[in-house]
């Protein structure tokens, strides 16, 4: 598919998003659990797809793309994180 005839909400399989992307099948699955890999549309059973538009953006910056999932997940962990050292529930 060419840049000008694409369309946003259009749906990807696996193997065309490994071709666009250049990574395989361990590695997209590797960086969705990681965060930094667009998450898959359930197409059913046992049929997933990704929106070209989540794969454009991944492409826009691979290793600066952050799930919408995983960065709120930082964000949260950053600030309900306890001071360094300690552990909630735990005496000193």
């Amino acid at each position: 598919m060419t840049e000008s005839n694409r369309m946003p909400m259009a749906i990807l399989r696996r193997k065309q998003v490994e071709r666009e992307v250049g990574l395989s099948r361990s590695s997209i699955y590797q960086r969705i659990k990681d965060g930094t890999f667009p998450a898959p549309v359930k197409l059913g059973l046992r049929a997933v797809g990704w929106r070209v538009a989540d794969i454009d953006r991944f492409l826009e910056d691979p290793t600066g793309y952050r799930s919408a999932q995983s960065a709120l997940q930082n964000e949260i962990d950053t600030v309900a994180s306890p001071e360094h050292g300690s552990k909630p529930g735990r005496g000193a």
